[in-house]
């Protein structure tokens, strides 16, 4: 994967922090080869101290916090445990929902081989707030709020509210395909359709948290491509 250039990233900037535009399908750490390129090696090429207060799975894209030395680390790393910090998502769900101020609030717990997590009473508390956005055809684009920060909590609370995300295979979603919205859809002759889009369908759309001084830090990430396609389809054809 090639990488992007850091300053086409940047959202906001200071003496402190950085929030940068994390691309879709772009790692936030090292994963288990340890050798691929990630956000933080990107970071680092230009700020050594840099660490990561926080993390998006790989296919996750948007709002990723960065802080430029270990005090903003502790100062921003203390308002993720407290859950001050406010964050937004943006997800395309399968079906039609009308979420308003939606509380989910079911307990987490991460399978102990890594790398999924179930709904479970011994779990961790989690809870998401959701609001739906705009509805299609068989679709719906919903505000995802999660309130605290466990691993995959808005891909499970949607999909215990039967809105899993789509393309989110993982925890049984399907692939969307611009043959299942388009009447008298015709794929060129010895090719194989290609899905909208090629991971699941989350974006981190809005990040507010407070800075150094006591300032509000409030960043907003476009969509990327991908995700910007796949609604404007979805509106096209709803």
């Amino acid at each position: 994967m090639k990488l992007p250039s850091l300053p086409d990233l940047i959202l906001f900037e200071n003496d402190d922090f950085l929030i940068l535009n994390k691309p879709p399908l772009l790692a936030s750490l090292d994963e288990r080869a340890g050798t691929a390129p990630n956000m933080l090696r990107l970071v680092r090429q230009t700020y050594p101290d840099a660490q990561l207060a926080h993390r998006l799975d790989k296919e996750t894209s948007g709002c990723l916090a960065v802080a430029r030395h270990p005090a903003a680390y502790r100062h921003l790393s203390m308002q993720f445990e407290a859950h001050t910090v406010r964050k937004l998502y943006h997800a395309v769900a399968n079906g039609v929902h009308q979420f308003e101020d939606e509380e989910v609030a079911r307990s987490i717990e991460v399978s102990p081989r890594g790398g999924k997590a179930r709904l479970a009473y011994n779990g961790k508390e989690s809870l998401t707030i959701l609001n739906t956005m705009e509805t299609f055809r068989r679709h719906t684009l919903v505000a995802c709020q999660p309130v605290t920060g466990r691993m995959h909590q808005i891909r499970l609370h949607l999909l215990y509210k039967n809105a899993p995300i789509v393309g989110d295979m993982l925890y049984g979603a399907e692939p969307l395909y611009l043959s299942s919205l388009k009447r008298h859809f015709k794929l060129a002759q010895g090719t194989e359709e290609q899905p909208v889009i090629q991971r699941f369908a989350l974006h981190a759309h809005d990040l507010i948290f407070e800075g150094m001084n006591g300032e509000e830090i409030h960043a907003t990430a476009p969509y990327p491509k991908d995700f910007g396609v796949l609604v404007k389809l979805l509106r096209q054809y709803a």
